[in-house]
C-alpha cells in the first residue's frame, strides 16, 4: 500500500467518525434532512464554501487561467462567488422563514401538491448525475495513488460515499464540509506559497506575468446577450440549487442562514483566487501545456512541489473537495424524494420510518449514481444538461411567488415545463446561441399567460397539504 492511499484511507476514516458520532443525536427526518436547524454561522458557512468548491474548480479554473489569463476566471471563482452572494441577501432569510423543511417544501404550500411533483422531478435529476461524476472522480484519484483498478476503486468509492452520507445527514455533512473545507484550504495556501517562493514571492511572480494575461474582462466582440447568458446560468442555477437551499433552511435562524451564505461567498471568492493564482504563473513553471493537458495543472504542480506527506496531504485535499460536493448532492436530492414524494404517496406517519425513508433513498440514490459513474462519456455529457434545464422556470416561480401573492399553480406550471421545453428545443437545435435567457424569458411570459387562471384555482391550503 502506498503512503498517499494510506493517507487518503486514514482521512475516510475520520468522515467516518464524524458520521457516527453526529448520528448518535439523530431521531427524527427533520433532524436528518434540516440538522434540527441548529447549523450556526462558522459551520453554515464552510458548508456552504466546501459544497460549491469541488474538485473541478481546483482543475478547472487554474486549467482555464493557464490558458486565457484572469479572463478565464470571470464566472469561476468570481461568477459563482456573486451567485452565492446575491443568494445570501436576497433568499436567504426570506426562505428560512418559510419554516420548510425542503426547498419543495415552498412550492407545495405557495403553489400546491403538483408544482411541488414537478419541482423535484426537474431538480433531482441534476442532482444524481452530479453525484454519478463526483464519484467517479474520487475513483479516479484513489485509483491514481494506488495500484487499485479503476472499476474496483469507483465501487469502493460509492460505497464510502453512501455509508457516511446515510449516517449523519445535514449536520454531519456541515461538519465534515468543515474538515473538508480546512483541508481544501490548507492544501492550496501550501502549494501556493511552494510554487510562489520558488519564483521569488507572489508580488514578483505575478510581476513577472504579462499584462494582457491580467485583464479580466478583455475587449470582446461577443454580442451583450451572450455575455448576460454566461452570468444568468451560474447565479440562477445557484440560487435554485437544493445543496445550497438545505443548507440555508438548517441554519439556526434567519440571520444565521444569510450571514453564513455571504461568508461562504467570500470565503469562496478568497479561495478561488488560489488556482487562479497557479493558473496564471503556470506557464513560468510547466511551459507549453495544451488540451487535456490543461486539466493537469494543479496535480503536476503538486508533483513537483510537494513531497513525501505533503502530496499525501494535497491527496487528501482532492479528496475532501470531492466528498464534501457528493455527500452534500445525496442528502439534499434525498430529502426531496423521500420528504416531498415517497412519504405522501405511502402515508408514512411515524418518526423513525419516515427517518428510514429518506436513509433509504440515499441509499437508492447512491446506487443509481453508481451506475452512471461506470458510464463515464454520458456521465460528462448529461450532467450540464441535466443540471440546467428545469432551473429558468423554478428561478421565476421562486422570485414571484416568494416575494409577491401574484398567480397560483396554473402560472407556475405554465412556467416550468415552459421554461425547460424551450432550454431543450433551443439547446439540442442550436437555433438560439442563449438558450438560458430565452428560457429564462419564456418561464415569465408563460407565468404571466397563465394568471388567468389563478381565480379559479383552489388554494394550496385547500388541498390538504402539510408541508
Amino acid at each position: 500500500m502506498s503512503s498517499v492511499l494510506a493517507g487518503v484511507i486514514a482521512y475516510i476514516v475520520v468522515q467516518f467518525a464524524i458520521g457516527a458520532f453526529v448520528s448518535r443525536n439523530i431521531k427524527t427526518e427533520t433532524d436528518y434532512i434540516n440538522a434540527g436547524r441548529r447549523i450556526g454561522t462558522v459551520i453554515g458557512a464552510f458548508t456552504v464554501f466546501a459544497t460549491w468548491f469541488g474538485a473541478e474548480v481546483v482543475v478547472g479554473t487554474s486549467g482555464a487561467v493557464y490558458e486565457a489569463g484572469l479572463s478565464g476566471a470571470q464566472f469561476d471563482p468570481f461568477g459563482y462567488a456573486l451567485s452565492l452572494f446575491i443568494a445570501g441577501v436576497v433568499f436567504a432569510a426570506a426562505l428560512w422563514r418559510q419554516g420548510l423543511t425542503t426547498f419543495a417544501d415552498f412550492f407545495a404550500r405557495r403553489f400546491g401538491t403538483a408544482t411541488e411533483r414537478v419541482v423535484v422531478f426537474m431538480l433531482v435529476p441534476g442532482s444524481v448525475f452530479w453525484a454519478a461524476a463526483q464519484i467517479r472522480a474520487f475513483g479516479q484519484i484513489v485509483s491514481g495513488v494506488s495500484e487499485i483498478d479503476a472499476t474496483v476503486a469507483i465501487t469502493i468509492a460509492a460505497i464510502v460515499v453512501c455509508a457516511y452520507t446515510v449516517l449523519g445527514g445535514l449536520m454531519a455533512d456541515a461538519i465534515t464540509d468543515l474538515v473538508q473545507g480546512i483541508a481544501v484550504i490548507f492544501g492550496l495556501v501550501l502549494l501556493v506559497w511552494l510554487v510562489s517562493s520558488s519564483l521569488g514571492g507572489i508580488e514578483a511572480s505575478l510581476a513577472a506575468v504579462p499584462r494582457d494575461r491580467l485583464v479580466l474582462t478583455p475587449v470582446s466582440t461577443t454580442p451583450p446577450l451572450e455575455i448576460l447568458e454566461k452570468w444568468l446560468v451560474p447565479i440562477c442555477g445557484t440560487v435554485v440549487a437544493i445543496e445550497l437551499i438545505s443548507r440555508i433552511l438548517g441554519c439556526r435562524s434567519a440571520k444565521v442562514a444569510s450571514r453564513a451564505t455571504i461568508a461562504g461567498a467570500g470565503l469562496y471568492l478568497i479561495v478561488g483566487l488560489l488556482p487562479v493564482y497557479l493558473g496564471l504563473v503556470g506557464p513560468m513553471v510547466l511551459p507549453g501545456l495544451e488540451g487535456d493537458a490543461l486539466e493537469q495543472v494543479v496535480p503536476l504542480l503538486a508533483e513537483r512541489f510537494l513531497p513525501g506527506a505533503l502530496h499525501i496531504i494535497f491527496a487528501g485535499a482532492l479528496i475532501s473537495a470531492i466528498l464534501s460536493t457528493v455527500d452534500s448532492t445525496l442528502v439534499a436530492a434525498a430529502s426531496l424524494l423521500s420528504h416531498n414524494l415517497f412519504i405522501p404517496a405511502l402515508s408514512i406517519s411515524e418518526s423513525r420510518a419516515r427517518l428510514l425513508s429518506v436513509r433509504l433513498t440515499v441509499v437508492a440514490l447512491a446506487t443509481l449514481a453508481y451506475g452512471l459513474a461506470m458510464n463515464a462519456g454520458s456521465v460528462r455529457d448529461l450532467v450540464e444538461t441535466a443540471a440546467a434545464f428545469g432551473s429558468s422556470g423554478v428561478m421565476v416561480c421562486l422570485v414571484i411567488g416568494l416575494f409577491t401573492r401574484i398567480g397560483s399553480a396554473p402560472s407556475a406550471l405554465a412556467a416550468l415545463f415552459t421554461g425547460s421545453g424551450v432550454w431543450i428545443v433551443a439547446t439540442i437545435t442550436g437555433w438560439s446561441t442563449t438558450p438560458y435567457t430565452l428560457a429564462l424569458a419564456a418561464a415569465l411570459l408563460a407565468y404571466a399567460a397563465g394568471l388567468p387562471f389563478s381565480a379559479r384555482w383552489p388554494h394550496p391550503a385547500h388541498e390538504g397539504k402539510a408541508g
